[in-house]
């Protein structure tokens, strides 16, 4: 990936600082593609810094004038508790849409809801939840890309499949795509070790839902042309592939970390494991010549001495010594598919993150960690210099050129989402001419102060509160 071109926006990107960006970013992150080597590799908005650790750059002494460093640093702290709250109204109402759905409640049941506003609900959980997503920068990974990462060779060695038909909703989001040094033992150099890069999704968020049982069996009849007895016996069979734990009226969130690109087939709950083509030889070869030679073995026990007729005892150890090498062949294809379940369920166990109403909370506060360091980013470019919204692309190439000089970081900043935000909080104005004005930092400062006394008048109620009806007696 090229660097940002460091001519372009300099006098703005000086502005943040109040020095002249360096020539030659050094260390630049360079993020890759998520799916198909054909798809081209592109930036991601997210920001990998605190907001702790672009304040003190910001804020270090010489870069405000007239002394406004202070102002500026205690405006900051202002505007990331602002932004917090705001979120956290946003998360109340979030979670009190999605607890009919959370596989974790441990409250009672004290309202019910008809079947339509379940679905209306549904629908809302997703959407918001996909917002967040947005907000704190993850993007979404399309089905289609899924399909051809799920083709790519397993970096555990593992041989997995996922049947999406089993899913009503199903969301892959990522933020992170890069890639981590590893070492493994090559056989073509008579197994010596090689260094080489794994694909890695930094986070990896799933959000899914199972189809309800009789949308299961409606989809068999129409997809394989089955009779409604056949429908359901087959979708019976693949949701015995689901742990029992896993309910069709619950929406399940995942959030991990750290996940090879190549072996996200292991997040879900009907994952498949299946045998390799060098297992299925390796196994083959030796079933198949451990029981050819006991079956050789019995048959010129039995050919040898007449042994049907003159020891029927030892004819039965013969075929008791057959079925047992029989058996431990079977027992040897049940124990290597167990050894890939349980490496499955080691690296599961080092990579979860968080889960349902958890993942919820964690989403809400990245994203208003990524909106914090957006608008801090913004601000100070506007508060500097004089700018409309025709040098909008100047302030954003010079956000990004800061960014590469400063921390070696290669980011596709979000401009416009950040303006709004400002502007919406009265922090910005932007007059009939297209000039963008800036609230001094002291003058922010109060502005947020005089937001946080009106905070409490302007609560709304909790949300949607005419859906479904209250139970008499609750339940657990």
């Amino acid at each position: 990936m090229a660097p940002a071109d460091t001519t372009v926006g300099h006098g703005y990107a000086s502005s943040m600082t109040g020095v002249a960006p360096a020539a030659s970013p050094p260390n630049v992150r360079v993020e890759v593609d998520i799916g198909a080597s054909a798809q081209p590799a592109s930036r991601e908005k997210f920001i990998p810094l605190t907001v702790s650790a672009i304040v003190d750059r910001l804020t270090a002494p010489g870069s405000w004038p007239h002394g406004q460093a202070r102002a500026a640093r205690r405006f900051f702290r202002y505007l990331d508790y602002w932004r917090r709250q705001q979120y956290q109204a946003h998360l109340i109402d979030l979670q009190q849409t999605y607890e009919p759905f959370s596989p974790d409640s441990d409250l009672f049941v004290t309202r019910t809801y008809a079947p339509e506003e379940r679905d209306l609900m549904q629908k809302r959980v997703v959407v918001d939840i996909e917002k967040l997503l947005v907000q704190a920068n993850y993007h979404r990974i399309d089905p289609k890309d899924v399909q051809v990462i799920m083709t790519k060779d397993s970096t555990y060695g593992l041989d997995l499949h996922v049947d999406f038909s089993a899913f009503e909703e199903c969301l892959i989001y990522y933020r992170g795509a890069t890639s981590r040094r590893d070492k493994r033992r090559n056989f073509k150099k008579f197994y010596r070790k090689e260094e080489f890069d794994i694909p890695i999704y930094q986070r990896l968020f799933l959000l899914f839902k199972l189809k309800p049982l009789e949308a299961r069996v409606r989809d068999l009849m129409a997809s394989e042309q089955l009779t409604r007895n056949e429908a359901e016996k087959a979708a019976r069979r693949l949701r015995a592939l689901i742990p029992e734990n896993v309910r069709e009226d619950h929406i399940y969130l995942k959030l991990f970390k750290n996940i090879p690109r190549n072996d996200i087939e292991m997040i879900f709950p009907n994952t498949r494991v299946k045998f390799r083509l060098f297992d299925k030889v390796k196994l083959g070869v030796t079933s198949g010549g451990a029981f050819g030679a006991g079956v050789f073995g019995t048959a010129s026990k039995v050919a040898a001495g007449g042994l049907v007729a003159s020891n029927p005892v030892a004819l039965a150890g013969a075929f008791a010594t057959l079925g047992g090498v029989a058996f431990r062949q079977a027992m040897n294809f049940v124990n290597q598919k167990n050894r890939y379940m349980v490496v499955m369920a080691q690296n599961l166990y080092f990579h979860a993150m968080a889960d349902n109403r958890g993942v919820i909370i964690k989403l809400a506060d990245r994203a208003a960690e990524e909106d914090v360091k957006e608008e801090i980013l913004l601000y100070c470019v506007l508060a500097k210099e004089p700018a409309k919204r025709a040098d909008l692309p100047d302030i954003d190439a010079a956000i990004e050129q800061y960014l590469v000089t400063t921390f070696g970081i290669n980011v596709d900043f979000d401009l416009h989402d950040a303006l709004e935000r400002l502007i919406r909080d009265g922090l910005v104005r932007e007059d009939a001419a297209g000039m963008l004005h800036t609230l001094p930092p002291h003058e922010a400062a109060k502005h947020i102060d005089a937001l946080w006394d009106t905070l409490l008048d302007d609560l709304p109620d909790f949300g949607h509160a005419e859906e479904g009806h209250e139970v008499e007696g609750a339940s657990g």
